[in-house]
């Protein structure tokens, strides 16, 4: 150090930190990990295994790394019994690869099936949307779409080669058929069974005799059981229909699906049978497939702006622009859980948290009552937690913590914790996620033109949450180079958690009594009052209160509209109308199935009215349909019908109108003048008296609604409420504000003027504005008034 300094003109400071940095590194022994990337042992060990040992290494150093490599491939894992949670895609493509794909056939024993032969999944059933949704019309069953689209992608190579003797040539060209004909999608009501399957481009006799002939009979008893008869009319996937025959088939055929839906004991063991018989005779492991519940349900999402809205399917479609604050499982009845179940996840040498829909995916499997206690039951597995490689609109596409960025691992890890019954604790110890060095620039940049973005690890807040973050390269490469996208690759996958195991089994206390250092969120609880209502009850409830309802249309409408047979004998064309307007409501209320059906009790009828004869003034507004109080009926005009959706948000407006009833006796506006000058106008509302109202609302919950829409209560007369206006602005009337915010809190794409008043939410509030904190706490009191008084939901703290 002495020679540095007589060469060089450094200051002591400098000389200081320069002289113990070469100290430092000199003194350093390297061990031959370190030449591995990343710190952590088991991302090291992840990497050699996906991509071998570092380049230029000298020949001792590399035969090590070799033969250590090599003693993790062949680490034993025949007899490791692994579950694994989820449902869709992630868990498909996890088990064995994605089976609705249309190349999945080509490699379809892959993933963790192979790796593992224990590997069982526990699948979420809340999906309402689809084939699934279809089916819900008709049968009283749980949704079934997650469990056959699993239960493909769950078939063994070696059960299904040593069950029917074949090659294993021959086992992926049986593979391939049953792709096609499960994965099978029609519209039209196919004629017979024998049609039914020429239409999938399937020869059942070039499957094995014994499976050729099982699925012939369960395609023939969609026709032949009554029960399951009238699914065929409506759009499905056979694979579907397939697993809805082999459970009926379970069903002793005198009890109707009327009992079905009365006693859920006489569909839970039939269920588990039918499942089971599938499973066997396509040769996937016993058990490989199981239902969180055998119980009816639906999802709930809360958001942090107060709205909270029914359905899977809706929420995934949503674009609120505010993050998810909470989902909530709404059972048909008290939920059951299989003790085969209980007892896998007690059993089970590793327990792995499959990646998908944050909300919609693990959240109601953990819901499900004893299902996470179960897993914290469990304290000598090694438990995994896959994280999501993408933000996933209406779900991860907002922060919860700040709504102006995109979503990280700790926000995932947040989510769970707050949604999931006692949080996170005791649920999986480490997180997998995306290493996005391993993934090309060009491809980051193509996804980012698309508006898709991944979701990023901040590892310093995910181990400061008490988790330990593993990133490496779990992405299909095969995906990328054939599709050009990127998705949780099943080989990847397999390899890693099987690495992990390895350490973990060799380190047996390493991960053990992991410091958790959240504490429990005991948040909020959706009080509904009663179970939610089975699928196949409300739809039919929809129908017969429809049924109730007349439909009328004016003349000139019928003769304009040149997609009717007026022709058709027997069949006016007036009536082929009234049946399209009905089905579109029928559509509208089983979409949204926040409504409840009371919703309906103040209205009589639905009337379409010719353009020309349209007397309804627009001056405050374009919204072409009304409630009249006079005759109880729905008016809209003829051009809302063109576009279904544009007929949707014309009822829902009008429908919303309709649960103020004939409130009013009447109204007015009058000018405001002060000598000659006009200032504006003041608009006059007098109420009916309470007892002579017809109005979804109480006297008291009326006045609250009157007072959030800024009426003024008139002093010295109860019934009379004022709005001044100033000038010529505009003006929204409580009648009208009640059905735009009506069909804004249902799906918020259907009242622009609305979310634009709701905006004011989204903007952090100062002190210095004052007005600006009392339009927020009025947008804030005016969400929840509609989600606990109009639609009944509240929450308990």
């Amino acid at each position: 150090m002495s020679q540095l300094s007589e060469g060089h003109s450094l200051d002591n400071g400098g000389q200081d930190a320069l002289g113990r940095a070469l100290e430092q590194l000199m003194a350093r022994q390297l061990s031959a990990f370190d030449l591995l990337p990343h710190s952590d042992l088991r991302e090291k060990l992840v990497e050699l295994v996906l991509y071998g040992e570092p380049a230029s290494l000298d020949a001792e150093t590399a035969s090590q790394f070799q033969h250590l490599r090599a003693a993790l491939e062949d680490k034993v894992v025949e007899g490791v019994r692994i579950v694994v949670f989820g449902g869709g895609t992630g868990l498909s493509n996890l088990i064995g690869g994605d089976s609705r794909s249309a190349t999945w056939a080509r490699k379809p024993f892959v993933g963790l099936k192979e790796l593992f032969p224990h590997t069982r999944s526990i699948v979420c059933v809340t999906d309402d949307g689809g084939s699934t949704g279809e089916l819900q019309k008709d049968l009283p069953l749980i949704a079934l779409g997650d469990l056959r689209h699993v239960l493909l992608s769950s078939i063994q190579s070696g059960r299904l080669q040593s069950l029917y003797g074949l090659t294993l040539t021959r086992a992926v060209e049986v593979v391939s058929l049953l792709s096609l004909l499960f994965n099978h999608r029609f519209e039209q009501r196919p004629g017979s069974a024998a049609m039914l399957v020429a239409q999938t481009g399937v020869d059942l006799s070039c499957l094995p005799l014994p499976m050729g002939e099982a699925l012939a009979g369960l395609i023939d008893h969609l026709f032949s059981d009554p029960r399951l008869e009238p699914t065929l009319s409506r759009p499905h996937c056979l694979g579907n229909l397939i697993l809805a025959a082999a459970i009926y088939a379970e069903v002793p055929p005198e009890i109707s699906n009327d009992e079905l839906m009365v006693s859920h004991d006489l569909l839970a063991a039939p269920l588990a049978r039918g499942l089971a018989t599938l499973t066997a005779m396509l040769g996937a492991e016993e058990q490989a497939v199981l239902p969180c519940t055998s119980t009816q349900a639906q999802l709930s999402v809360l958001y942090s702006n107060g709205v909270l809205v029914a359905g899977e399917y809706k929420s995934g479609y949503a674009q609120r622009g505010y993050p998810v604050e909470r989902v909530f499982v709404e059972f048909c009845s008290k939920p059951h859980v299989y003790s085969e179940v209980l007892n896998v996840v007690a059993q089970a040498d590793i327990l792995v948290m499959a990646p998908g829909s944050l909300y919609s995916s693990l959240i109601p499997i953990f819901q499900v009552p004893g299902l996470a206690q179960a897993v914290r039951n469990n304290t000598t597995a090694l438990k995994i937690l896959v994280s999501n490689l993408w933000v996933q609109a209406g779900e991860t596409d907002r922060s919860i913590g700040d709504v102006e960025r995109k979503f990280h691992v700790s926000d995932l890890l947040r989510a769970y914790d707050r949604n999931i019954p006692g949080g996170t604790k005791g649920l999986f110890d480490q997180v997998l996620c995306l290493s996005l060095k391993d993934v090309p620039a060009s491809v980051l940049q193509n996804y980012a033109v698309e508006g898709k973005i991944p979701i990023y690890l901040d590892r310093d807040q995910v181990k400061a949450q008490g988790f330990i973050p593993i990133e490496c390269g779990i992405f299909s490469k095969t995906a990328l180079a054939e599709h050009g996208f990127i998705q949780h690759g099943p080989i990847h996958l397999a390899k890693v958690i099987k690495t992990l195991w390895a350490v973990f089994d060799h380190f047996k206390t390493v991960e053990k009594d992991v410091a958790h250092t959240k504490a429990l969120l005991n948040g909020a609880v959706l009080d509904l009052g009663i179970s939610a209502v089975r699928p196949l009850t409300r739809y039919r409830m929809i129908e017969k209160r429809l049924a109730q309802l007349s439909m009328q249309i004016s003349e000139g409408l019928v003769m304009a509209d040149p997609s009717l047979d007026h022709a058709t004998p027997g069949c006016p064309a007036a009536s082929e109308m009234t049946d399209r307007i009905r089905r579109m409501v029928h559509n509208i209320l089983w979409r949204h199935r926040d409504i409840p059906l009371a919703h309906l009790d103040c209205v009589r009828g639905i009337v379409c009215v010719d353009q020309e004869l349209w007397r309804r003034s627009q001056k405050w507004d374009s919204v072409f349909s009304f409630y009249d109080p006079e005759d109880g009926l729905i008016k809209i005009r003829q051009d809302q019908l063109v576009l279904e959706k544009t007929f949707e948000v014309a009822f829902l407006v009008a429908l919303g109108q309709s649960l103020l009833g004939n409130y009013a006796h009447h109204k007015e506006m009058q000018p405001l003048m002060i000598d000659d000058d006009f200032l504006g106008k003041v608009y006059h509302l007098h109420l009916l008296p309470a007892p002579q109202r017809n109005c979804w609302f109480s006297d008291e919950e009326l006045r609250c609604y009157l007072e959030l829409s800024r009426m003024l209560p008139a002093s010295g007369d109860a019934s009379h409420f004022t709005r001044l206006i100033n000038g010529k602005e505009g003006f929204t009337p409580p009648g009208m504000l009640m059905g735009l915010n009506y069909a804004w809190y249902l799906d918020n794409r259907f009242a622009s003027h609305v979310e634009y008043k709701m905006a004011v939410m989204k903007i952090a509030s100062s002190s210095l504005i004052p007005e600006q904190v009392k339009m927020l706490g009025r947008r804030q009191r005016m969400v929840s008034f509609f989600r606990e008084v109009v639609f009944r939901k509240k929450l308990l703290v």
